[in-house]
């Protein structure tokens, strides 16, 4: 086939400089299936290009998707006519094709016009009028003058008609004519007395610019009987039932006349109906089931009576046969059962399925539908919209029993006599989605540092918002802490020992994992919360001091206090561990000892019997315990040796002897767990008040008996004072203080021995008030 422009475009398209790319081509209406209606070349090296023919503007089936073929290095595309082509210009007479080019990562889109031309050649004139017998009709002889008989169809519009063959009388009683649409017109005169006459008739039809083609009609006159043939009865309708079966009665005609005899003029060939030739007894031919044929619904019979022997003489009833619809089916619905699961996150107004229903006795007819619910017995969670089962309301199962099987019926009821209905039974299953990730709370958790592992610390209390809430597996991310936690319940476990001098508190991740929420049993979300677990300190270590054992020699003075020694402890393993409680738990005879913090005091300020004036020692046990917030309160011993020397005249100071323990000795350690009272603040308050009053109270008592003392002393005698001060400031020594000294006291002679010129001194004992001789060279001393 060849082209009315022939195109051989050649491109070298470089695909990356061009956005759209357009051509124009024309095309003769008389191209059939297979013609080529364009060539493209690309060069696409080294990819392979595809062609795509995307769309057709307006849509048709026309033309084939583009072909590709590879030539000389060029790949060649075409554009072909498909094989249900027929191009008509007068129909439509241009196309818009969308082309697709890809080459690699290239795309190139383009627009193919393609212009439908006219071919002047092309024979417009077709079907039975083009034939050489031409196109036949046929008229009575007492058609109206002048009015029309027939009307030529030929395509296409401003075709000219002309008559060419001759109407010459007397054969012709008048002219036919024929005009621009068509239309054939009966003589002027009329056709009466033609009958019997067959008249041909050719037509010329131009369509411009020397295009024309010829065709024939042939009208043949039918003559009107003057017989005696007739119906006595008018024109009636029949209605019958449409369960008839083939050959049942449906009525009979009859006509006056001699040997008259019946035949079906219109439709013919009839189908449904049938008449008897001689009795005139229409029958039926064929079932007349309405939803197997829709158009029997009416039959219009035109029914012929004529004599035998004189056909001409006839005449013809008219009448119409009505087929009514029996309701023998019920309505007949496809799917028959309907079966459905959809998620729960379903949106309203969603098509839940569909179905069709007919009705076998009257198709097309209108149908009505009814939603019966059966579990639960008052849902709204689905309705029926136009025959449609559609979402009514929300979904959800993440509530018990929420998400269940919906049990309904869909009753069908068609509009026949008696009613008849069909029952669709429905069951649709809301299947779960996951919708919500597990959630816990951040919580924080104490435990003794000497717990024993498997202690249960706690559990995580894992929430989902999705049924069953409590599908959550619980597990600790990364780390190498010595906690476990259940993936059931997220109880929280001790695996190993603590220590809270290493690592006083952890943080642990805690992941929750739902399950069995979702149709997809790999569908799974997570979340994850912070735990704190918080190491309480226990008291495992007790205090040690250093040294354990100690022996001390004090030269007390009389009526004063001294500080005897300091007991320094610690916890080794617990250096910031500060807070002890010391108490004398043995060995403190007439309570001559007592403890201010970790010092020991010696108290002399005893009103009782005279002082001793030999030495006395005194074997401490002194008990040291942590005071803290942490229990068990641990506590060790530590043993302190005193010896006491009373001060005398001769003495030149008070001094201490510490004596170290030979390291062949090894010191008794004594650990005991004491219990510890904690009072409350309140009474902690009141108790320090009362003693701070009664401090208050002591001290002014004390600084009373200090003034009165302080005025006796004042009014002994002056010679006895000084002669005491210029002993006291002879004595070698006097002033050195805390050394280690002999016991300068000698015992007191007897008065056989020792003679009274012997004292050069006299004083005045601070305690007693009793007046004493002394030496002031040997500090010998006598009472008076």
């Amino acid at each position: 086939m060849v082209l009315l422009r022939p195109l051989a475009l050649l491109l070298a398209l470089v695909v990356s400089e061009l956005y759209c790319l357009s051509w124009f081509i024309d095309v003769s209406e008389s191209q059939g299936p297979g013609a080529t209606l364009q060539s493209f070349s690309f060069n696409c090296s080294p990819y392979i290009p595809t062609l795509e023919l995307l769309h057709v503007q307006p849509p048709t089936t026309f033309f084939n998707p583009p072909s590709l073929t590879r030539w000389q290095g060029t790949y060649v595309g075409k554009m072909t006519l498909s094989s249900s082509a027929r191009l008509d210009a007068l129909t439509v007479n241009h196309y818009e094709l969308q082309l697709r080019f890809t080459c690699g990562n290239q795309v190139t889109e383009g627009r193919l016009s393609v212009n439908v031309q006219r071919d002047p050649n092309r024979d417009q004139c077709a079907g039975q009028f083009a034939s050489p017998a031409g196109e036949i009709i046929q008229v009575r002889e007492t058609v109206i003058p002048g009015t029309p008989l027939y009307t030529l169809l030929l395509p296409g519009q401003g075709a000219q008609m002309n008559i060419t063959s001759a109407q010459d009388p007397p054969y012709f009683p008048g002219p036919f004519s024929i005009d621009g649409q068509g239309q054939l017109w009966a003589p002027s005169q009329g056709l009466k007395g033609q009958a019997q006459k067959v008249f041909q008739l050719q037509i010329l039809v131009t369509f411009g610019q020397g295009r024309s083609c010829r065709g024939m009609l042939t009208v043949k006159v039918l003559p009107v009987s003057s017989s005696q043939v007739s119906f006595p009865q008018q024109a009636q309708n029949i209605t019958i039932p449409e369960n008839l079966v083939p050959g049942s009665k449906v009525a009979q005609v009859h006509a006056r006349g001699f040997d008259v005899r019946y035949e079906i003029v219109s439709p013919v060939p009839c189908r449904l109906f049938s008449i008897a030739r001689v009795d005139g007894v229409v029958r039926t031919t064929a079932p007349l089931e309405l939803a197997q044929a829709p158009d029997a619904a009416v039959t219009r019979l035109r029914v012929k009576a004529f004599e035998r022997l004189r056909p001409w003489d006839s005449a013809e009833l008219d009448f119409q046969v009505d087929v009514q619809s029996v309701n023998r089916w019920p309505p007949r619905c496809l799917p028959a059962l309907l079966v459905t699961q959809i998620p729960e996150t379903t949106p309203v107004g969603t098509f839940v399925n569909t179905f069709t229903c007919t009705d076998p006795d009257s198709p097309g007819s209108t149908l009505d539908y009814q939603l019966l619910f059966h579990s639960p017995a008052s849902a709204s969670s689905l309705c029926l919209r136009d025959g449609v089962l559609e979402v009514n309301d929300m979904l959800d199962c993440d509530a018990p029993g929420a998400c269940l099987q919906h049990t309904a019926s869909i009753l069908v009821l068609d509009s026949g006599q008696p009613p008849m209905t069909t029952e669709v039974p429905v069951l649709v299953m809301v299947t779960p989605v996951n919708e919500f990730s597990p959630t816990c709370v951040s919580r924080t958790f104490r435990v003794r540092e000497d717990a024993r592992p498997h202690t249960l610390l706690g559990s995580v209390m894992g929430t989902d918002l999705d049924y069953p809430h409590d599908s959550i597996e619980y597990s600790i991310s990364g780390g190498s802490a010595p906690f476990a936690v259940d993936s059931l319940n997220g109880e929280v476990h001790l695996l190993g020992p603590l220590d809270y001098e290493l690592q006083k508190s952890y943080r642990l991740t805690v992941l929750l994992t739902d399950h069995s929420q979702d149709q997809d049993p790999t569908c799974h979300r997570s979340g994850s919360c912070t735990i704190t677990i918080e190491v309480e300190d226990v008291n495992d270590h007790a205090p040690e001091c250093e040294p354990p054992f100690q022996e001390l020699t004090v030269y007390a003075h009389l009526g004063r206090s001294l500080e005897v020694t300091t007991v320094s402890c610690r916890v080794a393993q617990e250096p910031q561990r500060l807070a002890f409680s010391y108490r004398i738990v043995g060995g403190n005879s007439q309570s001559r000892f007592s403890l201010q913090g970790a010092v020991l005091v010696h108290n002399d300020l005893m009103l009782g019997p005279p002082w001793p004036e030999q030495s006395h020692t005194y074997e401490l046990l002194i008990r040291v315990a942590d005071a803290g917030p942490s229990t068990p309160h641990l506590s060790t011993t530590a043993t302190v040796i005193v010896h006491i020397v009373p001060w005398r005249a001769s003495t030149g100071a008070t001094s201490i002897h510490r004596t170290t323990v030979p390291s062949r000795m090894t010191p008794l350690l004594v650990t005991d767990t004491e219990v510890f009272w904690q009072p409350e603040p309140w009474f902690v308050v009141v108790l320090t008040v009362t003693s701070a009053l009664l401090l208050l109270g002591l001290g002014w008592f004390l600084s009373w008996l200090l003034r009165g003392l302080t005025q006796v002393l004042q009014t002994s005698s002056k010679p006895t004072q000084a002669l005491l001060l210029n002993s006291i400031q002879g004595t070698k020594g006097s002033i050195e203080g805390f050394v280690e000294a002999p016991r300068m006291e000698t015992p007191q002679a007897p008065s056989s021995v020792m003679s009274l010129h012997h004292f050069d001194g006299r004083a005045q004992d601070s305690r007693t008030g009793r007046d004493y001789l002394f030496n002031t060279h040997t500090g010998a001393r006598r009472w008076l």
